[in-house]
């Protein structure tokens, strides 16, 4: 530690700080524009200026200056650091003249009026003139893709955007061109933007320079109600902010937690929003003379229990979709315990995943924030980049740091990071476990398992194989487990957590969707498998999409904007999504429809309201009344499990990745037109590439 004097007050702070960090410590205030916590240091925008006595006779920048790089008094007193000497005010005074020479001052137009970094600090640093009467210079604005808004006039070239993309994206798509007057931000060849967190880039941005496309002059923030949230379009359950006016949703942000995404979100997260508005559905409907025609709920309930009365148990099936929340599931599988059905599951055919085997063989055991303790990674059958864009981010930014190698088995892809591609399927895998010869380098090794080697016949087989060969690579052990199963649907691990798999006897999802094998099915948001012909289809969901489609009786729910719901993320941190507003016409959440279902059906459920649900929810699993904390795996259940490797079969074809289309996973992303411009946009790169 070290001792430094600011602003009269004495404080210790570590050496390697910076001034800008020692100076927030000792509680002042610095302004700045081009200093961020999570990017490299450019010192270029100069707001930070302070005052050192004994150092050089001008202004410092605080954000380019170490601790240690300060020398004490003639007498060995702590140097002394001012942050509001007539000096420093008139230094930034003089920045903000500066910088203000070319700013449009376009403010009542400008999006980013109300949340602008450059409003706030002209008022609190700046003067009320300018001595430059000069014309301002113009810069042209530049097309980089359908997400981000360019103003390029307003840009101060503090170069965030160029910085993060670069070292947080991972991709050299922005720089700065040009010297002096003509210096300019650009995409070199004036192409899209090619990162999935590309929309962080506009947070960053101090200015008007870069905005939110989708979101242009939509709403000023002091219109908007701010509802804290998690996120649903991925496993990783990012810390969200969605923005309301009235009943529409206008915005997501993000919101820090460094446990789970830091101050990042991914795309899809952030520009989903227009998807919540369109294709939704918002009253019953059943299927009469093959069309589907607008019913009453009493309608369609009967229309349900005629059905389920005249089948049996061993007939009727339930299928949970990847966006529901954990007290949802809860109750259909209450309601289908009450019916004396067997036959539920929220896993893909051929998925071995099973809380049978303990909850190490299902999580992300090492948890997201641990990925920054290891020194090798495997990644088995997953392409995290579309899988959990920010969840790739942190293993970016482990890997910049130095002494790591990540390994690949499955398609060898772009991940934003150096990679040894090891091989594409079973068959590698096996050849290492059975490399005997080989003696474990590393430390905190992981292994990360995608559900593109798990969704498949053989998934049981290749589970027990991974975890074989994270027990014999060091990835398991008392004070480490580095057995990771990496999940891109926000809904599976709470169900494996309730349970909400076949009962004794009961038909799993494969065996569900053979055709002629169930005559009555219940489809809670599942959209992403195809239903046979034959079987009374009971779709539960928000939007038109292929459940819809297929369905005999529709069901209108809320969508996670619009409920207060648990969910579980991929690490199993238990998260609660608040609602932020209201279904539209008569949908309702989805607990209470199956509350008033089971009425109908004459098998009431014991709750009326969503806190009695939580209550026989939390009393039959302890672990997820702990909002925001994990419950951890026990490493005996995955040597345990380990012990199954070669008493399965495998195949010899190579692993594929879960996700194809990035923008295109869920229903709402299908109903939203943004997403389906960025998904055409990268089909065109991806072909571009290929060629």
């Amino acid at each position: 530690m070290t001792k430094l004097i600011i602003d009269g007050n004495e404080v210790d702070v570590p050496s390697d700080y910076t001034l800008l960090q020692a100076c927030e410590e000792a509680g002042a205030e610095v302004p700045r524009f081009c200093y961020h916590d999570r990017l490299s240091i450019a010192g270029n925008c100069r707001m930070c200026l302070v005052e050192v006595k004994g150092g050089p006779p001008k202004p410092t920048a605080s954000c380019a200056m170490s601790v240690k790089d300060l020398r004490p008094g003639p007498n060995g007193e702590p140097p002394v650091v001012d942050t509001k000497s007539p000096m420093v005010k008139k230094a930034r005074e003089g920045v903000m003249e500066f910088l203000l020479i070319n700013h449009p001052l376009d403010c009542p137009i400008c999006d980013q009026g109300g949340e602008c970094d450059l409003q706030d600090q002209a008022m609190a640093y700046g003067v009320d003139g300018s001595r430059f009467h000069e014309n301002k210079r113009a810069v042209e604005n530049k097309e980089i893709g359908p997400l981000v808004k360019t103003i390029m006039t307003r840009c101060i070239h503090c170069t965030r955007c160029v910085r993060f993309t670069t070292e947080v994206g991972g991709v050299a798509d922005m720089g700065l061109i040009g010297r002096g007057e003509d210096a300019e931000i650009t995409t070199y060849l004036e192409a899209a933007l090619s990162s999935e967190l590309q929309g962080n880039a506009v947070d960053l941005c101090p200015v008007g320079a870069l905005t939110h496309k989708p979101y242009a002059f939509h709403a000023r923030p002091w219109e908007l109600d701010k509802t804290e949230t998690v996120d649903v379009m991925d496993a990783v359950g990012s810390a969200i902010r969605v923005d309301t006016r009235g009943k529409e949703v206008m915005r997501v942000m993000p919101r820090l937690n460094e446990a789970v995404n830091e101050e990042w979100i991914s795309d899809k997260t952030r520009y989903i929003w227009d998807g919540l508005k369109t294709q939704r559905l918002d009253r019953p409907y059943a299927k009469k003379d093959g069309k589907l025609q607008a019913v009453s709920w009493a309608e369609a309930f009967k229309i349900i229990a005629d059905k389920v009365s005249a089948s049996s148990p061993d007939r009727i099936g339930a299928l949970a979709g990847q966006l529901s929340g954990v007290e949802e599931m809860f109750a259909l599988k209450g309601l289908m315990d009450r019916l004396g059905v067997a036959n539920i599951d929220a896993r893909y055919p051929g998925s071995p995943l099973h809380p049978k085997n303990g909850r190490a063989s299902y999580i992300f055991n090492t948890t997201i924030q641990g990925i920054e303790e290891a020194d090798a990674i495997m990644l088995i059958g997953s392409n995290p980049r579309r899988e959990a864009p920010v969840l790739n981010a942190r293993i970016r930014k482990r890997w910049l740091h130095g002494g790591m190698d990540v390994g690949i088995i499955g398609e060898n892809a772009d991940l934003t990071y150096d990679t040894i591609y090891v091989g594409a399927g079973p068959d590698s895998l096996k050849a290492l476990v059975d490399d005997k010869s080989y003696v474990p380098t590393s430390k905190n090794p992981m292994v990360i398992v995608g559900q593109g080697a798990l969704n498949r016949p053989d998934g049981a087989e290749i589970l027990a194989l991974a975890a074989e060969f994270a027990k014999m690579r060091g990835a398991v052990r008392e004070d480490w487990n580095g057995f990771n199963v990496l999940h891109h649907e926000a809904a599976l691990v709470g169900a494996l957590d309730i349970g909400f798999v076949p009962g004794e006897g009961g038909k799993d999802t494969g065996a569900m969707l053979e055709p002629g094998a169930m005559d009555v099915l219940f489809l809670l948001g599942v959209d992403e498998v195809d239903v046979p012909e034959g079987a009374f289809v009971v779709y539960q969901g928000t939007h038109g999409d292929r459940g819809a489609h297929r369905a005999d009786v529709i069901l209108p729910g809320a969508a996670y904007t619009e409920k207060s719901a648990l969910y579980v993320n991929t690490e199993g941190r238990v998260q609660l999504a608040e609602r932020a507003g209201f279904p539209p016409g008569d949908a309702r959440e989805d607990w209470a429809i199956l509350r008033a279902l089971s009425a109908a059906l004459g098998q009431a459920l014991p709750f009326d309201s969503l806190s009695e649900l939580r209550s026989g929810l939390f009393e039959a699993h302890p672990h997820l009344s702990s909002i925001d904390m994990i419950e951890p795996g026990a490493t005996a259940d995955l040597e345990a499990y380990a012990k199954n490797a070669g008493k399965g079969s495998l195949t010899s074809k190579a692993f594929s990745n879960a996700v194809d289309d990035f923008y295109l996973t869920n229903p709402i992303a299908r109903a939203s037109n943004v997403m389906a411009e960025c998904s055409a946009l990268a089909q065109s790169r991806a072909a571009e590439a290929a060629e």
